[in-house]
């Protein structure tokens, strides 16, 4: 798989152990940066990951910043984005059977690197539970991003 990260300066290190890990586990990985700890805007970098997920140029991303939650609000602004905030594996893997997320944003902040090594492993191996009822509540959050968020076609 092709993963796209990105993040702010805290969270930096973290996703540079986060990118050892994909690679280890044989994934493709692209960093968008930034690539040090000098204070920059989130958003810099979080949206051009956040289109390369939406146009299928990455299969999913990753974004670390310093809680996480930043990372999401800019991702799921994007149509084709459903960006979800792990700060452990349950969470991880629900994230992924039930909602069939495609962007995993984590905290640099507030958890630790066992941890998150932990949680993106978990989220890069679980798989959508495509039953009914999870497709069924899948194809309405999608009808709702479609109702409000413009195609990129059309930007």
């Amino acid at each position: 798989m092709k993963i796209v990260l990105a993040s702010d300066h805290a969270g930096v290190a973290l996703k540079k152990e986060v990118i050892e890990l994909l690679k280890d586990m044989g994934h493709e990985v692209e960093d968008l940066g930034p690539y040090n700890e000098n204070p920059v805007d989130l958003s810099d970098f979080v949206y051009p990951a956040a289109l390369k997920v939406a146009k299928k140029e990455a299969d999913r991303g990753i974004f670390i910043d310093g809680v996480g939650y930043g990372s999401a609000m800019i991702a799921n602004r994007v149509l084709g984005c459903d960006a979800v905030v792990c700060q452990d594996p349950f969470c991880a893997s629900l994230s992924r059977q039930h909602n069939d997320s495609n962007v995993l944003c984590l905290g640099g902040k507030i958890i630790g690197p066992a941890i998150a090594m932990e949680i993106v492993r978990t989220w890069m191996t679980t798989d959508f539970l495509n039953e009914e009822k999870y497709i069924r509540r899948v194809k309405k959050v999608e009808a709702i991003a479609k109702k409000h968020l413009r195609p990129l076609d059309e930007i």
